[in-house]
């Protein structure tokens, strides 16, 4: 089951707000389907990004896949402490294992993603059609 208190992009990846800053992660989904995570690319501060656009790369045993982001704005902070661990990530996806912190100008983007609900229909739907 899927947190209650954050929504979710249709490229599994989660956004809490908080203020003006949205705090971004994988979905517990993403982290299961791509195996033991072994290297995260770091995110620069003050980097401008775009919803739905790459914000990241995340490696794992299987494969190099593109972290998503669910919102517009300018990356705040990143978390350093993947890039000592990021298994940190399989261990503990919405919590310690947040990606990075986005500061937004306005939250439509964030209220446009999916609840816990919806993603969870989401996620039905997908892995039928796989």
């Amino acid at each position: 089951m899927n947190p209650d208190n954050i929504r979710y992009h249709k490229e599994h990846t989660w956004a809490r707000l908080s203020g003006n800053r949205v705090t971004i992660g994988i979905t517990d989904y993403a982290q299961e389907s791509l195996g033991d995570i072994v290297y995260i690319d770091p995110i620069d501060p003050d980097t401008d990004v775009e919803a739905g656009s790459e914000l990241t790369q995340i490696e794992s045993t299987k494969a190099t896949s593109p972290v998503i982001s669910p919102v517009s704005g300018i990356v705040v902070e990143f978390n350093e402490e993947l890039t000592d661990s990021p298994e940190i990530i399989n261990e503990d996806p919405y919590g310690k294992g947040w990606i990075a912190v986005i500061e937004v100008e306005d939250d439509s983007e964030f209220n446009d993603l999916m609840d816990a609900t919806e993603y969870d229909r989401y996620l039905e739907e997908e892995v039928k059609l796989k």
